[in-house]
């Protein structure tokens, strides 16, 4: 966000701030023309497009995407999905079916779902700034990033800079520069946290130097590649 605020491309975009899983929304029906959006959603795009080298995701443990349980994995029967992000959504099914080997029962939430109050054997997909405020609440927390580089070897992308159909290569260029100059700032974000935030200023700058690995290189790449085949194979697309 910093770098598409200050960079040449400014003045050649209007950004908005939404959940991920809107963003893919919004990008595919045609009211924005770039979106960070979670990798599941481009799994069931006719089209889409991969804008510059710089996505969000991990080369293991991302802290911000966990099961949580106040059961252990072996007894959890029914885990909740939080509704904000398709890709960790998908990334625990798969990692269910292929990894774990175990069955569950899964539940969609909504907004006014209470994480805290979850029974014996119930888990849930937590994800973002609510990992720093809940987490510490349950007995069992399964990082879904560290679960996945277990399972494949890979580092994990949760989403990235896509359109739905090509960009100007001009603006596509600034684009990718923009956002390359905000990753060097990336400790600036802190002035982004709201007034009182759960995540302090150094916590922020920890997280994104330690769990967030912002290239897109080709190790990645073929992590994409491999969790959309398991999408498709699983049927997780609709």
């Amino acid at each position: 966000m910093i770098g598409l605020r200050d960079g040449e491309v400014a003045s050649m975009t209007e950004v908005e701030v939404c959940h991920p899983s809107e963003c893919a929304d919004r990008l595919s029906s045609g009211l924005t023309d770039v979106g960070l959006v979670p990798v599941a959603a481009i799994a069931s795009m006719e089209e889409y497009h991969i804008v510059s080298d710089f996505c969000i995701g991990t080369q293991g443990e991302v802290r911000t995407v966990l099961l949580v349980s106040n059961t252990a994995l072996d007894e959890v029967k029914d885990i909740y999905l939080d509704f904000r992000s398709r890709s960790s959504v998908a990334l625990c099914r798969i990692l269910a079916k292929k990894f774990w080997l175990k069955e569950f029962t899964w539940h969609p939430t909504t907004e006014d779902f209470d994480i805290t109050a979850m029974k014996h054997g119930e888990a849930a997909v937590m994800i973002g700034d609510r990992c720093f405020e809940f987490a510490r609440h349950f007995k069992h927390r399964t990082d879904l990033g560290l679960e996945w580089k277990n399972f494949t070897g890979l580092p994990f992308v949760f989403a990235c800079w896509v359109s739905a159909k090509p960009l100007d290569s001009h603006f596509a260029t600034l684009f990718s520069k923009a956002l390359g100059e905000g990753i060097v700032r990336r400790n600036e974000a802190v002035s982004l946290l709201k007034e009182g935030s759960v995540v302090t200023p150094g916590e922020v700058i920890d997280y994104l130097n330690n769990n967030i690995d912002f290239n897109l290189d080709d190790r990645k790449r073929e992590a994409i590649s491999l969790f959309i085949s398991y999408i498709k194979e699983l049927n997780l697309t609709t």
